[in-house]
């Protein structure tokens, strides 16, 4: 089944519908940091690590990095983590809270080096690329990992819906929706579970998956 999509976007759609979202958190990127920072999404970062099988220590781009929490706390790991976001704003505060290097890139125009990290950690972000857009954006993440690198996404899971809620534009997809997506630019999923843990299912918005590119 695929997605419900708002419509068939043109290139100048696609900006709009991007720079919405973004002003939204460039509004809110304050209130943002300071209801997030104490998240517990620890249980996301060691999923995402125990998979990686690189020497230590790893390069990891966190994929829509936010204000930097979770760089901060690969940092501290010993890791070396850059991270990437559109909003500038958050990019401005992932580097002050981090030091981190922090790139400032649309999701819908990447620029990244190819074969370059370990892992890519995207959490509660890649829901934001219009369906019409994630095979190819998908693939240009595929081809920033290096051979068996390691893709971690965490995304509210719906009925394959794509809308704005209100001011941010996101793709609600099902499992098997998502699922198939991965396939499509050749991961392997390794693991996947919901969350928050040790909720009943219909209380579990979030899918969490981990995927390998493979080393062929």
């Amino acid at each position: 089944m695929k997605p419900k999509r708002l419509q068939n976007l043109s290139a100048s759609e696609l900006t709009t519908l991007e720079k919405k979202t973004i002003s939204h958190y460039e509004q809110k990127a304050e209130d943002f940091w300071e209801g997030t920072k104490d998240h517990d999404v620890s249980q996301n970062r060691e999923a995402f690590l125990r998979h990686i099988e690189s020497k230590l220590p790893y390069r990891i781009l966190d994929f829509g990095c936010g204000p930097g929490r979770d760089l901060a706390a690969f940092r501290s790991l010993g890791h070396e983590p850059v991270g990437l976001d559109g909003c500038l704003e958050f990019v401005r505060m992932a580097r002050t809270h981090t030091g981190c290097e922090v790139l400032h890139q649309s999701f819908l125009r990447l620029d990244l080096p190819s074969a370059n990290f370990d892992g890519v950690f995207a959490n509660a972000s890649i829901f934001h690329v219009p369906t019409q857009e994630l095979p190819r954006v998908l693939l240009e993440i595929r081809d920033t990992l290096r051979p068996g690198g390691v893709l971690f996404c965490s995304n509210p899971r719906g009925p394959d819906l794509e809308q704005f809620t209100p001011d941010r534009y996101g793709a609600f997809l099902s499992r098997s929706t998502w699922n198939e997506y991965l396939a499509q630019a050749n991961f392997v999923e390794i693991e996947h579970y919901f969350r928050p843990p040790g909720k009943p299912r219909d209380q579990q918005p979030w899918l969490a998956t981990v995927w390998r590119k493979p080393v062929d």
